[in-house]
């Protein structure tokens, strides 16, 4: 018989919420396997077995493991399709939901990341992701057409991602909080599922910190 249950490698405070939030908006039970990344958890070597790169998140379901935050995005949605939270194969969004799924890791992240260490640009034709000011119009462009969420009136996988991401770097000072921005993050952040992953999350912090 096949193992259905969710086994979500996690650490509290890193990109790994944003997939603690698409749980608990899916509504399926999981088991939480926490690391401390403050203590080096994620490079031991039985999460090397999982994940070599060392790095949070991760699930193992059905004895498949999914690292990267947006496969594993991509992965949850599809397999609770039930949910309604992924654009079907057939569905005229799926096109633009894949893009912005992947434009995410392969551009955004990669973007900030190199402007707020300020680290030197590649010239343009070298570069994965263009460069940092092409990358922040191109987000800011579609948040500013976005009335309700990332595809449209509909919450969606893509939502976790964006709304948690977006909620982040703004709070670091990383990405400018326009009103556009601000009222987005406000929508996905007002959400229950969010708030349940934020005061479980708060609450692991806390008892972690008691504990020395």
């Amino acid at each position: 018989m096949t193992d259905d249950r969710i086994t979500f490698h996690y650490a509290p405070q890193t990109r790994a919420f944003g997939t603690r939030f698409l749980l608990e908006e899916l509504g399926v039970p999981y088991e939480l396997h926490v690391m401390d990344t403050r203590v080096g958890d994620q490079l031991k070597p039985d999460y090397l077995a999982v994940n070599p790169m060392g790095k949070v998140p991760a699930i193992s379901h059905r004895g498949v493991v999914v690292t990267e935050q947006a496969a594993i995005a991509l992965y949850l949605g599809d397999q609770f399709a039930e949910a309604g939270l992924a654009p079907g194969l057939n569905d005229p969004r799926r096109g633009d939901y894949l893009r912005w799924m992947v434009f995410y890791g392969s551009c955004f992240e990669p973007a900030l990341v190199d402007h707020a260490m300020k680290r030197p640009p590649l010239p343009r034709n070298n570069s994965p992701y263009a460069d940092y000011e092409t990358v922040v119009a191109i987000v800011n462009e579609h948040v500013g057409r976005t009335s309700s969420f990332w595809l449209g009136e509909d919450f969606s996988v893509a939502d976790a991602l964006w709304g948690s991401a977006l909620f982040w770097v703004t709070n670091f000072g990383i990405f400018e909080k326009t009103p556009g921005v601000a009222a987005y993050i406000e929508r996905v952040t007002s959400r229950p599922a969010f708030r349940k992953a934020q005061a479980d999350e708060a609450a692991l912090v806390a008892a972690r910190d008691r504990a020395g």
